[in-house]
């Protein structure tokens, strides 16, 4: 049922992705203040984590799920009345409440239900099927935009409503309300994960992959395509579903290696392929190349995400919750989504004016700084001792 929930939740956000910058412009606004209506969504999943991992804990993860999801689908549906940009920016904020609470409690079940030696293909396959969503949803949003730039804020606000309903009659009655299911230890606290030197990398590939996949991807790249490329919301829309098509073809794989191989190779591998593609988006000179470009940050994006997600789940552990421990996790993605967009829009707007391969480099370095990071912690993948001889 999560997972076809997933797929609904991400066709809509993909209906509103490449269209949001350019509904911000359309109020007389720059760079800048277009990418803020991005960051301000991860903003209020930042702030709303640690409250998202505590109602986890205490209410269980069925109720927790489907509250969030109707408080995006009326946030959403807001913003197609806005009248104003800060209307807008309100609106799109209050979304970010509903989002951290169903991200929070999907995260939590799949961490105490996926046993270790399959945590990275469960994993791999929740976000095939948000991603496969992903690759239909700016495609379609694109061609809704013609239709005018509200019409997909109604869509995706009509999805939500859609996969609540999925979530609520088909789960109704089981243990996923139980807020004592998988306590079988004591909690987990973000001071004792810290200490261990794989949840540190996470955090840190973590923001780094918010900064690229949920910041400047959705931010910067329909931007640049619109502004550089001379292209129209069909070809933003298109290139941020050749990402999720990237991603989708990197998770066929992706997960099942990193059950074998283990956790770190992937996430290191994901980060560098990631980065290199995001640094070179500048320089693409026509669409073609840039589409392609796309897919290869996509590729990254599929091998890095399964794998890192298996290794914080490997810090937790079965035995015991760890809402607050997710927090953490998904705030550092959301710094980095709030970060990114800002940072670009500065350097585009103030201090290099029109400077987006300069935007699209730092990122790229921040990728590989990751890496890095993740080369001097452990591995966390449970190896299972060989089979003792026969006497």
């Amino acid at each position: 049922m999560l997972i076809a929930a997933a797929f609904v939740i991400a066709i809509g956000f993909g209906l509103v992705a490449p269209i949001l910058p350019q509904f911000a412009q359309s109020f007389d606004v720059g760079v800048t203040a277009a990418s803020v209506i991005v960051s301000a969504f991860a903003l209020t999943r930042l702030l709303f984590a640690p409250a998202g991992g505590w109602l986890v804990e205490k209410l269980g993860e069925r109720p927790v799920y489907i509250v969030g999801l109707l408080i995006v689908a009326l946030s959403t549906a807001a913003c197609a009345f806005a009248g104003d940009y800060w209307q807008l920016l309100v609106f799109r904020g209050l979304g970010g409440i509903g989002s951290t609470m169903f991200t929070v409690s999907a995260m939590g079940l799949i961490v105490r239900l996926a046993p270790p030696s399959i945590r990275g293909r469960v994993s791999g396959a929740y976000a095939t099927a948000f991603l496969l969503g992903s690759i239909g949803g700016p495609i379609i949003g694109g061609l809704l935009a013609g239709l005018g730039l509200r019409i997909p804020f109604l869509v995706y606000a009509a999805a939500l409503l859609v996969a609540s309903a999925v979530v609520f009659f088909q789960l109704k009655g089981t243990s996923l309300a139980d807020r004592q299911a998988g306590l079988g230890a004591a909690p987990l606290t973000v001071g004792q994960a810290v200490r261990d030197s794989a949840y540190r990398a996470a955090l840190v590939s973590s923001f780094a992959n918010g900064w690229s996949s949920f910041g400047i991807r959705m931010a910067l790249v329909p931007l640049f395509a619109t502004a550089v490329l001379s292209a129209g919301p069909q070809i933003a829309g298109i290139s941020l579903a050749f990402f999720a098509a990237g991603t989708a073809l990197a998770l066929t794989v992706s997960g099942r290696l990193a059950d074998t191989v283990g956790r770190k190779p992937l996430v290191i591998t994901g980060l560098l392929v990631n980065g290199a593609a995001m640094a070179a988006l500048g320089f693409s000179g026509d669409v073609y190349v840039f589409l392609a470009i796309c897919v290869v940050g996509g590729i990254g994006t599929g091998l890095l995400n399964p794998a890192q997600q298996a290794a914080v789940a490997d810090v937790i552990g079965n035995g015991r919750s760890g809402g607050k421990v997710l927090a953490a996790f998904q705030m550092s993605s959301d710094l980095g989504a709030i970060f990114g967009p800002i940072v670009a829009g500065v350097i585009i707007d103030r201090l290099f004016v029109g400077s987006y391969d300069l935007a699209f480099v730092v990122t790229g370095a921040l990728a590989v700084v990751s890496a890095a990071v993740w080369i001097g912690s452990r591995e966390t993948l449970p190896r299972q001792a060989p089979a003792a001889p026969p006497a």
